[in-house]
């Protein structure tokens, strides 16, 4: 089972409390006071992790709560302040500030049945967040965010020892950690995606440019979650591309896997548009790329704005070669990359144009951080391309 976003509820450790003793020894029947501070609690980070693939392991376990630190004891003794609870997530994870749920009530009344529609329902399943709820994007490998800090210790009455109050038997808590529930949401980091309908190979084509291994079957979404390639490049380099789950009319209207697929595309620098040239679906491959464009329009506007070109996948099939001519003359000014992906050919093609591609990117890129003066990421996220 994949799993690329979960609700979780998030709990740091409280402080623990300080101390009111006294200096009590055989010589010394009146000491003063020496009660110790309370430790602090643990926090709660979540890590990127580039061993971590998806959110399935906080599925199960959606409570992630730390440790509370240790009371303080007498003779000054502080109490033992908590480790952090450091959770690894995906590369690419969206971290979204979720409201408290509504607790269930047994006897409520159930929910009257609604009459039938002609429009789907929607499906069941977590909201989709609001942007303005986004709290953290962790994009790079190692980069860490606190969720819930930890609560402080409190103090010992040493501390509230004075001249008039020789003996005080004040203490303070420790304060409360924080909490709270959060949506994570995991989105593929790639350079390239391959994006086109159920069946058109792309999965077949991630595994003839990368190592990558995804199923690969002649039925429609036999690829279900996406699946991250690396492509060996010239000069020792290497790029990512990502294979995405088949997308279909309405996608945009979460029907099919909808913002399944979606959201996973918002990350890709370039996009693939993987069309079966031969029609060999029953479908016209000019409709396709309409339909394709149209979807990711309406999903986001920003993506069709994304740089892209066409993949004319099945080219060893007859009907092809007509449809690529027809192709020609009307996406004139589109980079037409006609290949076949089952037995290997334009491949190597494909690959040099990803690599021109990626020079250009990186090239793009130290222009813009050399006018800022700054070698830091810019804000909007985008992965290193080359590694």
């Amino acid at each position: 089972m994949f799993i690329d976003r979960v609700r979780v509820h998030a709990k740091a450790g409280d402080g623990g409390d300080g101390s009111a003793s006294f200096r009590r020894e055989k010589f010394i029947p009146k000491g003063g006071p020496d009660g110790g501070d309370g430790g602090d609690g643990g926090d709660v980070i979540l890590r990127a992790d580039t061993h971590t693939d998806q959110l399935a392991n906080l599925f199960f376990e959606p409570i992630l709560k730390a440790k509370p630190g240790g009371k303080g004891s007498f003779r000054q003794r502080h109490g033992k302040s908590a480790p952090d609870l450091v959770v690894p997530v995906p590369v690419g994870t969206l971290v979204y500030r979720f409201p408290t749920p509504e607790p269930h009530d047994p006897f409520a009344e159930p929910p009257e049945e609604e009459e039938p529609s002609e429009t789907p329902k929607s499906k069941k399943g977590l909201p989709d967040p609001m942007l303005e709820d986004l709290v953290a994007d962790l994009d790079q490998v190692g980069k860490e965010f606190i969720i819930c800090h930890g609560g402080n210790g409190g103090r010992g009455n040493i501390h509230f020892k004075s001249s008039r109050n020789r003996a005080p038997r004040r203490f303070t808590e420790g304060t409360p950690g924080e909490e709270g529930w959060f949506l994570l949401e995991m989105r593929s980091i790639a350079f390239a995606g391959l994006v086109g309908y159920p069946n058109a190979g792309k999965s077949t084509l991630l595994r003839a440019i990368s190592r990558a291994h995804p199923k690969v079957g002649s039925y429609a979404f036999t690829t279900r979650n996406p699946q991250v390639g690396v492509v060996d490049l010239e000069d020792y380099r290497k790029t990512t591309v990502a294979d995405i789950p088949g997308l279909i009319e309405g996608a945009h209207e979460n029907r099919g896997l909808g913002h399944q697929f979606l959201r996973h595309v918002m990350r890709c620098s370039y996009l693939l548009m993987v069309l079966d040239m031969a029609g060999s679906e029953g479908r016209s491959p000019l409709d396709d790329l309409k339909a394709l464009r149209r979807e990711l329009e309406l999903y986001n506007p920003e993506l069709a704005d994304r740089p892209w070109c066409i993949v004319a996948n099945k080219m060893d099939m007859p009907e092809a070669e007509a449809n690529l001519k027809l192709f020609k003359k009307k996406y004139k000014g589109v980079t037409i990359l006609p290949i076949c992906a089952e037995l290997g050919e334009g491949i190597p093609e494909l690959k040099s144009f990803l690599q021109e591609k990626v020079e250009e990117e990186e090239a793009r890129k130290a222009a813009a951080e050399k006018e800022s003066g700054s070698g830091i990421q810019d804000s909007g996220g985008n992965p290193p391309l080359v590694y």
